[in-house]
């Protein structure tokens, strides 16, 4: 594709005007080998788009471009980027969690992109369902953090099977080196993005002291104090995660969940809920400190200390992203030991007490069919507006899976319940439709 292409799509297609350097700099080293240093929140996944993009041929009938990432989330954001920008182009999938017959299904026509995880691409190469001969360009997304989960073996297995004059584009969270021999990146073209990652000046790290050692009462406070706004709640084990949101919920604060134990659509539910404004505050384990597509978070709250270093600042990098307002929030107790890497600026003693506390603005609707029943985003907002008697300016995110939707209506638009009942008594483009609310 032309740049002129690249960026007349990006405009129409994602509403974006003007890339920003990083990515600019990326289209323009593109077709030769390149290593893009870019936190989350960078708009990194535009950038190695749009260098992939110029790196492909006309539709050639065999599949050019591979991305790799190392979860199903981020390669479903990956995927969401590339292929509205990708026009003339097939892009799919592929990942663990996903039905195999429908991936098989989607490989019936070979794709131009392919989007996958290494496990789950490896188990299609190896069942004889596609072939990276003709492969163009090899994007590796956060090579870091698939080396941190144990994929090294994997990609040298996919590169050993694909074609080996490829192009390779990594990118990672940190500094690599030694560089992978495997990927043939000898003096790549390095691409930093430094002036991206948040200003110190809209970043604020406060420290808040808990009186006793069991730190959930502090945890409380805290939210009740805040303005509001979203924030994710990390701690370091799941138990912990499940432990915190039921205390949190007993509270009477909405409070989601978020850790690799759930299942796929759990964790989907649980960033569109946060993304949304049904569930503003999310518990989480490190999973979800790097990779999702979560908007404008205003808090990231500590609960228990970050390992390390990195996971400090992958962590805190998920508010205060592009320039934006962000707050970070250390809770400490006796107990706890402060590595020298948590540094914060200022202490605060929670009051409990805010003027305009954390609250939902929307409540959240499932419906019982999706993509494969030909159902679109227009088709459910039609639905609710038509059938339900709901302005149109009061219809939330809506997103859209292979066999079930979710959409959000504003809270004071209407009673969830009798919503709900309401549009299960119609139909959906001439199809039965099962409607539910989403408990927070």
């Amino acid at each position: 594709m032309t740049e002129k292409e690249i960026t007349d799509n990006i405009s129409a297609r994602l509403g974006i005007a003007t890339l920003n350097p990083m990515q600019v700099a990326m289209m323009a080293v593109a077709p030769r080998p390149s290593l893009l240093i870019a936190p989350t929140g960078s708009g990194k996944t535009l950038a190695f788009a749009a260098a992939m993009l110029r790196s492909l041929a006309a539709p050639s009938g065999s599949i050019q471009a591979l991305i790799l990432a190392p979860s199903r989330e981020l390669v479903l954001q990956i995927y969401s980027v590339v292929r509205p920008i990708a026009t003339g182009y097939k892009t799919v999938a592929l990942y663990g969690g996903h039905a195999f017959k429908e991936e098989q299904a989607s490989l019936s026509v070979t794709p131009d992109i392919v989007v996958a995880t290494p496990g789950r691409l490896l188990d299609h190469i190896e069942r004889g369902r596609l072939s990276l001969g003709d492969l163009r360009v090899m994007v590796v997304d956060e090579y870091d953090k698939l080396l941190e989960l144990g994929f090294e073996q994997e990609m040298k297995s996919i590169v050993a099977k694909g074609n080996r004059s490829a192009t390779a584009i990594l990118t990672s969270a940190t500094e690599i080196d030694p560089l992978p021999p495997y990927l043939k990146l000898d003096h790549p073209e390095i691409i930093k993005a430094e002036n991206q990652s948040p200003r110190k000046s809209h970043l604020q790290k406060i420290l808040v002291e808990s009186p006793v050692p069991d730190k959930l009462d502090t945890l409380v406070d805290l939210l009740r104090s805040l303005p509001d706004g979203k924030a994710i709640i990390f701690v370091n084990y799941r138990d912990s995660a499940e432990r915190v949101q039921t205390a949190l919920r007993k509270a009477g604060i909405h409070a989601g969940l978020y850790h690799g134990a759930l299942e796929q659509q759990e964790r989907e539910l649980a960033v569109a809920m946060l993304n949304n404004g049904s569930t503003p505050i999310v518990v989480s384990t490190d999973l979800a400190s790097r990779g999702l597509d979560i908007d404008a978070v205003d808090y990231v709250i500590h609960y228990h200390m970050p390992a390390t270093a990195e996971t400090w600042t992958h962590r805190n990098g998920r508010t205060a992203r592009q320039g934006a307002d962000g707050s970070v929030y250390v809770i400490t107790s006796e107990n706890d030991t402060v590595p020298d890497y948590v540094e914060t600026d200022r202490p605060y003693v929670p009051t409990g007490n805010s003027s305009d506390p954390i609250r939902p603005h929307t409540f959240t609707l499932y419906f019982n069919l999706g993509k494969k029943e030909k159902i679109s985003r227009g088709d459910i907002a039609g639905f609710i507006a038509k059938a339900g008697g709901i302005a149109g300016n009061a219809i939330g995110a809506i997103n859209v899976s292979d066999h079930s939707s979710i959409a959000a209506v504003d809270t004071g638009e209407a009673s969830a319940l009798a919503l709900a009942k309401t549009l299960s008594e119609q139909r959906l483009k001439g199809k039965k439709v099962r409607v539910s609310v989403v408990s927070r």
